[in-house]
């Protein structure tokens, strides 16, 4: 039996060598499980984040949402509105300069009016909401106050669990928190800034320096002395490509700016910027029509 043993394992060896190969099958080692999020197990959706003058917050489905037509409390009205999708997070900026995080698909619905986001916040006494964020964390957020300061920060950077919010925009004596702007391309995207004494500077937003907090870089030279009596300010602050065409609003007068003509306002970061035309430099809002708005309106 022994012999018999012997024999089979020779012939065993003989025919591994003959007609053997390499091994198909890969050994991989995994790494531990790990408990999906929340925001991983919901559906993708687009949503439109409104927030009212008085702090009052609210979601609505979809992108195509006309947010000042919809419903508000007495004595309150339209601030902001950002597109994102339901499975992100949405950060409200205080007049403080405190940043707070809320989960899009947690927000109250547009069908109603809402719920003030001081009631899932704790932002200190007196403090107002200025502004809503949206995006994944490596968005890139345009930041100002309207002393003419201001940086770009990553949407990571002002994403917090604490419900106190977090320190992120430094503002100079008697100078405002500006509303937020959503950079969609560092590369190409330009700054636009207007005075309220109708001075605008147009120039690209990679000049302007990438901060995580603090106060930033001059956006548009105002002096400081001006700015502290409130004599002089930044009244409005947007982004926009280079294809865009800005409308600028003064009262119930609105001037279209196409690319052309922001030529004539471009200079270098920092500078006073040039009037606009007469009868539009009473700056009340800025409003960016993107090159697929302007063909739908044209249509």
């Amino acid at each position: 039996s022994a012999r018999l043993k012997t024999f089979i394992k020779k012939e065993i060896k003989a025919d591994a060598e003959k007609f053997g190969d390499e091994r198909r099958t890969e050994i991989v080692e995994r790494s531990e499980a790990k408990a999906f999020s929340e925001t991983q197990l919901l559906t993708t959706e687009p949503v439109t984040i409104v927030l009212s003058e008085k702090g009052w917050m609210r979601s609505a489905k979809g992108h195509d949402v006309d947010p000042p037509s919809l419903q508000y409390k007495s004595g309150d009205g339209f601030k902001i509105a950002v597109r994102g999708k339901s499975n992100q997070m949405a950060v409200f900026l205080d007049s403080t300069g405190r940043a707070y995080t809320l989960a899009a698909h947690s927000l109250p619905s547009a069908r109603g009016q809402g719920e003030p986001v001081s009631g899932r916040v704790n932002p200190p006494p007196s403090a107002t909401f200025e502004g809503v964020v949206i995006g994944d964390d490596d968005r890139d957020i345009l930041l100002a106050s309207d002393a003419g300061y201001g940086f770009i920060a990553k949407m990571g950077d002002l994403v917090s669990k604490n419900k106190s919010g977090k320190a992120i925009l430094k503002c100079s004596k008697n100078s405002k928190v500006l509303p937020a702007c959503m950079v969609v391309d560092h590369g190409k995207d330009l700054i636009v800034a207007v005075s309220n004494e109708g001075r605008m500077l147009v120039f690209p937003i990679r000049d302007l320096s990438r901060l995580a907090k603090g106060k930033g870089n001059k956006i548009i030279g105002i002096p400081r002395a001006r700015v502290a009596e409130r004599v002089e300010f930044v009244a409005a602050l947007a982004v926009l490509s280079p294809e865009d065409t800005l409308v600028v609003h003064a009262g119930r007068r609105h001037h279209n700016l196409k690319p052309s003509d922001l030529e004539h306002y471009r200079g270098e970061r920092g500078r006073r910027g040039n009037k606009l035309p007469q009868g539009f430099r009473n700056v009340t809002r800025v409003e960016v029509l993107q090159k697929v708005e302007e063909k739908e309106k044209a249509e």
